[in-house]
């Protein structure tokens, strides 16, 4: 058998192959962004779930004249605080997370209290530090 055939036979069936995989690796969700830090993993779970708001953090964004623009963005890009963070809990895990955000041109740090159960995050608490 020639090398021409040998490379036509191996591209032939790696096509096959990367066909069949985009076939059955396409639907499921799976992506490849690189989510290996506990931090990334924390806040794409809270991210990909259906997010509800307390009372009281409704009326510190009020308050605050925020929108939840800034809730999207320190699930983005948060820090969490797994010190002051309660993953023991069996049923739904407290994380803390910190955000810097610029409010009347100053930087003060936002400090969301979020409590991930199985299919839902709840916003807790939102505490405005300098």
């Amino acid at each position: 058998m020639s090398i021409l055939k040998r490379f036509a036979f191996y591209f032939g069936g790696f096509t096959i192959g990367i066909v069949l995989l985009f076939f059955f690796i396409g639907g499921s969700g799976a992506s490849c962004e690189f989510d290996y830090s506990p931090n990334a993993r924390v806040l794409k779970n809270i991210r990909n779930k259906d997010r509800k708001l307390s009372l009281k953090s409704i009326a510190t964004l009020k308050e605050n004249r925020l929108d939840t623009s800034f809730i999207s963005l320190a699930l983005k890009d948060g820090n969490v605080l797994f010190s002051k963070s309660n993953t023991s809990l069996d049923s739904c895990k407290i994380y803390q997370i910190e955000f810097p955000i610029a409010i009347e041109s100053k930087i003060k740090l936002l400090y969301l209290t979020i409590e991930n159960c199985d299919k839902i995050a709840i916003l807790q608490e939102i505490e405005i530090k300098k």
